[in-house]
């Protein structure tokens, strides 16, 4: 039992011998080349998971109008609605509430007195501004009328694919389609031809703002002009927008639909 415990202090002391004598750039690099890299690989990818998570959590609370009033994109944010707006998630999400909002339209029994009433958003509801915020960091620049208004004036924005054939759809239903927007009266004649050359055609009533609806929040501007429907006799059924400026207020429709949209605020 001695000589055995001899013998492992012996071999005990050979390495210890050998590592001491080993030189100390060599165990600074050996260090650096195994254990530096770990975290790096391990880290960097917990903490961009952490931030993806974060932010779809952000997109959520304000899908779900859970957010304060905001006027840009967080920027740790930035690169996840960029990706979300040109990748498969925003494409799904839309073809999500078209479903939804056929699936109600499709239940109701449509008076055929004309009076039955479907309205409409227009911007990133019917048409889409991708091609304008793509050039404008997708909601992380700050939002600028006049550039937004020189793309408008192009009247080149492309139809929601799910937001047309829910468009088409709801009419063949016998719905009236009343398209309300927070766009200028201005702008009128080119909006009207952007919507015929993306498709759009036989809306019943086109709303813009008027010299009078200037400076007014969308939410009562939006409001005011839902209760005059009503006074002409109208039954607000459906409503699709892509704010909930458009969908809430006084004189609300009996269903409505949020479309999805992390790129701006509008109160």
């Amino acid at each position: 039992m001695a000589m055995f415990l001899f013998r492992l202090f012996l071999l005990f002391s050979l390495f210890s011998f050998s590592f001491s004598n080993e030189n100390p750039n060599s165990i600074i690099n050996h260090h650096n080349h195994h254990v530096l890299p770990r975290p790096l690989i391990l880290e960097y990818p917990e903490l961009a998971e952490e931030t993806r998570l974060r932010c779809g959590a952000w997109r959520v609370a304000g899908e779900a109008n859970n957010l304060s009033p905001w006027k840009t994109v967080p920027e740790e944010c930035a690169e996840y609605v960029k990706e979300y707006m040109t990748g498969k998630g925003y494409v799904v999400d839309l073809e999500m509430v078209s479903k939804e909002a056929l699936e109600y339209a499709k239940s109701v029994e449509v008076n055929g007195d004309g009076m039955d009433a479907w309205i409409f958003d227009i911007d990133e509801t019917l048409l889409s501004n991708l091609p304008y915020y793509a050039q404008h960091e997708y909601g992380f620049e700050v939002f600028d009328h006049e550039k937004f208004d020189t793309w408008v004036e192009k009247g080149v924005a492309p139809a929601i694919e799910p937001s047309l054939k829910l468009y088409e759809d709801v009419l063949n239903l016998g719905f009236k389609v009343i398209l309300l927007t927070g766009r200028s009266e201005r702008h009128r004649s080119v909006t009207v031809d952007n919507l015929i050359n993306a498709g759009f055609k036989d809306w019943h009533q086109l709303i813009l703002r008027t010299p009078d609806d200037q400076g007014k929040l969308a939410i009562i501007y939006k409001s005011e002009k839902r209760s005059e429907m009503e006074k002409d006799g109208y039954r607000i059924l459906g409503n699709s927008g892509d704010q909930w400026s458009d969908l809430l207020g006084s004189s609300v429709s009996v269903r409505s639909f949020k479309l999805p949209n992390p790129i701006y605020y509008i109160s």
